[in-house]
């Protein structure tokens, strides 16, 4: 039964967060909490601090860095955080006094320390900090409404020591995130205020939004796990737009998305069957004004209301057989599916894997991600053609922690030595330790096919390049008409590499897969080509709610044409792509 008055905003507390993975509506939905709030007379500020925000757009009106009243809603403000801007300031503190004092090179090596996303989720929670304990700056309102939360990653960054330890001085050190710790300028009493009252149930409560899909629900499992772990345990579930009971004459594509939400619903991960949740169905049309904002929140509205008249469907839209007849001209090379967690990475790997291993070519498929989603996409697919193997990231991680404080740690003292066993613990050590592990699978890829299911990000890629000093080395000694190739140089090979980004056909997760192809661009790599999966475009539905939402994908298939070398599009599909029938509805197969 949808909730008319959402328990999440019932008995408020002063700080409400939304956070979730890019594209679920976190933004439509805190907004539409802060109007619901002002509504009751209570003063509200809204303060977003997502790359991709939309606040503007939202309400019509400008909303930038500083404290914006909104029109039409008395008792409103908003502000948006610019979270790339929040960094470049940010790194400019810490490299500006330096600049003309320490070697180019140097200042290079600190530059991409400061250059990844670590950065700026701590830029961005330095930004707001002040939103979230001063209270000479926010007393005036009665709530205050943060459009993406920090994540535990961030929260963990914070609880670092915070000391910059020497055996990182001059590239000495491993490569972790501990760069972005340099600069925090602020009293740590400061950060420690903020943190305290984000775990304080009486004045926070963290809004987790999800989509009812099973990739969805695990990733928001595993973000409540972490939140929790961290001392935020008041949480609450939102599970965003859901499709009404088409009936058993629906539309057959309609029908199928219906159980198979229903089916998430009735098992949930046992981390959020134990929240409070609110449902909230689909919408025809994106959130857009305050009169949609505020019905949102409210029951929904019957289907007939949704429009009857199917909008134009976008231009021809290729498929991933285009790719695969393109990569199968070749007899081996490294193919990386890359994007944020939720975009279905696992089953585009295994899909063109798959398609390779059946074409007679040597494949190994191999995969980084913790949830080990091959497993469920393969479902006990064999080939004889086909390897499949996983890096654990966990006992990477682990190995690595001990191999540093083996070698780096050994001519510490006991303090430095504890300094140094706690910045391990630093999230961004974990992609360090399995880049590691991943560079053994790249040498693979001068002899097979080796496909990736999640891969290093440009910044890692960079940052090991920096302070691991391997690629300079090799480069150095042995001299670049030597012959030798190292993993960093494999990588940036079009003939040997091709990086394939993956993302949903929504403004969010574009942008995100946007960002990601400028931070591969820092280290000389150019994505192959981008997928869009779950396209309601490529699809023939005759639902008039997946129609309208179909027709609204336009302008992000028309962004993804212009950043993309090459494209393919697969259509949502009725039935989990799992298994070999399933996998090759997302690659079809040759008549």
């Amino acid at each position: 039964m949808m909730a008319s008055s959402p328990a999440f905003l019932a008995d408020s507390r002063r700080f409400l967060f939304f956070t979730g993975k890019g594209g679920v509506g976190k933004t439509s939905l805190a907004c539409a909490s802060a109007v619901a709030l002002a509504r009751v007379g209570k003063s509200v500020l809204l303060v977003s601090t997502d790359p991709a925000s939309n606040v503007a757009q939202v309400f019509g009106q400008v909303v930038g860095h500083e404290i914006t009243p909104i029109t039409g809603v008395a008792g409103l403000a908003a502000i948006e955080i610019d979270p790339q801007a929040a960094a470049a300031a940010y790194r400019e503190k810490i490299i500006g006094p330096v600049r003309g004092l320490l070697p180019d090179a140097e200042i290079a090596a600190i530059t991409e320390q400061l250059s990844g996303s670590c950065t700026t989720e701590v830029a961005s929670f330095n930004e707001f900090t002040d939103l979230l304990a001063d209270d000479s700056l926010t007393g005036a309102y009665d709530h205050i409404v943060f459009d993406t939360a920090p994540t535990g990653h961030t929260i963990r960054l914070l609880q670092l020591p915070g000391a910059w330890t020497s055996f990182l001085d001059a590239g000495q050190g491993d490569a972790s995130c501990l760069g972005p710790m340099a600069g925090l300028d602020k009293a740590r009493r400061t950060y420690a205020a903020a943190l305290a009252r984000l775990a304080d149930p009486a004045l926070t409560r963290l809004v987790l939004v999800a989509r009812a899909q099973h990739s969805a629900l695990t990733e928001a499992a595993r973000t409540a796990g972490e939140l929790s772990r961290v001392g935020i345990s008041r949480q609450h579930l939102v599970l965003n737009a859901l499709l009404p009971d088409p009936g058993p004459t629906g539309d057959p594509l309609a029908v199928a998305i219906h159980q198979r939400e229903a089916a998430c619903l009735a098992d949930l991960p046992t981390a959020l069957n134990l929240l409070p949740r609110t449902l909230i169905h689909m919408r025809p049309a994106a959130i857009l004004g305050v009169g949609a904002l505020k019905d949102l929140l409210t029951e929904t509205a019957p289907r007939a209301c949704a429009s009857p008249v199917l909008p134009p469907m976008p231009r021809s839209l290729p498929g991933m057989d285009t790719l695969v007849d393109e990569l199968v001209a070749a007899d081996h090379g490294l193919i990386l599916c890359m994007g944020k967690g939720g975009v279905g990475k696992s089953t585009i790997a295994a899909a063109i894997a798959v398609a390779l291993a059946e074409c007679g070519k040597q494949v190994h498929l191999s995969t980084t991600d913790p949830a080990a989603r091959l497993d469920d996409v393969l479902a006990g697919t064999a080939d004889a053609h086909l390897e499949v193997s996983r890096i654990d990231p966990q006992a990477a991680t682990t190995a690595y922690r001990e191999k540093v404080l083996a070698t780096k740690g050994a001519a510490l003292d006991d303090a430095g030595r504890a300094r140094l066993r706690e910045d391990l613990l630093s999230p961004c050590t974990e992609e360090v330790a399995v880049f590691r592990e991943f560079s053994h699978l790249v040498s693979q890829a001068r002899r097979q096919f080796v496909v990736i299911d999640t891969a290093p990000t440009g910044h890692t890629l960079l940052l090991l390049d920096a302070t691991g000093s391997y690629h300079r080395d090799i480069v150095r000694n042995l001299g670049a008409t030597k012959g030798v190739a190292t993993p960093l140089m494999r990588l940036q090979d079009p003939a040997l590499t091709k990086v394939v980004l993956v993302t949903l056909p929504e403004a969010t997760p574009v942008q995100e897969a946007s960002d990601l192809q400028d931070d591969l661009a820092r280290a000389g790599i150019t994505p192959w080509g981008w997928v869009v999966n779950q396209s309601l475009a490529a699809t023939s539905t005759t639902d008039p709610l997946l129609a309208a939402r179909a027709g609204a994908e336009a302008p992000h298939l028309d962004r993804v044409r212009e950043l993309a070398a090459r494209l393919a599009v697969v259509p949502l599909l009725a039935s989990p792509p799992t298994g070999v029938t399933g996998l090759h509805s997302v690659i079809p197969q040759p008549v």
